[in-house]
């Protein structure tokens, strides 16, 4: 079961500032001077799919896009410029609060992708940096279940922190009934050496990996796998899946995301997979190239 596709979505970062503290933040050096997408530029995507129905849906984030006073308001008016769907992407502390929730959804929010980072309280807050994160996120997800026509996501970056605990997290969120897509999504430390020492090696992740998207598909669920190498996926080579929608943000971030190096693998030459990122520059400089590890896809 590969993973749901948002090609006929549209990203926009309408927030830089954040109330958690997460140790694998890709921006967190460059908080400081990236700026939201001004209301210009969100007032010109409106009115541009009000014209052209260009994207079903709308996926709004930052930062924490909850710290937005008025995102309910921005909500109401993306529904009505012709957006089928409205996503918000948060670490979903905020929807602890009930009636925030609906407040939300009345206005239009159909879809809540949410950061999860770990299966356990304590591995939770301590890589958020914040105590009762992992309570609050979870109270959240147990909140979007009580409203109909709801849509929830998840999303857990990998690290060498929380990686053991993937099946564990699948378990933990298996009475969830609205969650239709678990997302895995490999740290990138946005540099080329892993100062922070939180890449973990893809040879040991792969067995617990592996288990957490057999786990995510056997309850119903799509499960998405992002900066991770294709071919050791082996049977699960379809729950890889790199894309991204068109996303609206300040150009000085793709200056920091590029000093990953994406794309390197001895094989790459020889590998039919067209959508794998090969391996990075940091993570090459930690762990090597796994030249006999990995093997090329055979071209057809």
């Amino acid at each position: 079961m590969p993973g749901l596709v948002d090609n006929n979505y549209v990203s926009m970062t309408l927030e830089f500032r954040c109330n958690l503290a997460c140790e694998h933040c890709m921006i967190e050096g460059t908080m400081d001077y990236l700026h939201a997408e001004p209301p210009q530029k969100f007032n010109e995507l409106l009115a541009y799919n009000a014209e052209h129905r260009r994207w079903s849906g709308l996926i709004m984030t930052g930062s924490e896009i909850t710290l937005r006073h008025d995102l309910p308001e921005l909500a109401a008016r993306a529904r009505s410029s012709g957006f089928d769907h409205v996503r918000i992407q948060t670490h979903g502390m905020r929807l602890s609060n009930k009636d925030y929730c609906r407040e939300l959804i009345d206005a239009g929010v159909d879809e809540f992708f949410v950061s999860v980072i770990a299966a356990t309280r304590e591995t939770h807050d301590a890589v958020s940096g914040v105590e009762r994160s992992h309570e609050r996120t979870m109270a959240g997800l147990d909140n979007l279940e009580a409203f109909p026509n709801v849509a929830s996501l998840t999303n857990t970056v990998v690290t060498e922190r929380n990686y053991r605990e993937l099946p564990a997290l699948v378990e933990r969120l298996a009475h969830l009934r609205r969650l239709r897509q678990m997302e895995f999504w490999f740290y990138l430390p946005m540099a080329e050496r892993d100062e922070k020492g939180l890449i973990a090696s893809h040879l040991e992740v792969r067995p617990l990996l592996i288990e957490a998207v057999r786990a995510a598909r056997a309850l119903g669920r799509g499960a998405v796998v992002k900066h991770y190498p294709h071919c050791l996926l082996g049977e699960y080579g379809d729950a890889m899946d790199n894309s991204q929608p068109k996303l609206f943000i300040d150009p000085a971030f793709w200056q920091q995301f590029q000093r990953n190096g994406f794309g390197q693998c001895v094989h790459a030459s020889s590998c039919a997979s067209q959508d794998c990122l090969g391996l990075t520059t940091a993570y090459i400089a930690k762990f090597g190239h796994h030249a006999q590890e990995l093997v090329p896809l055979p071209k057809m």
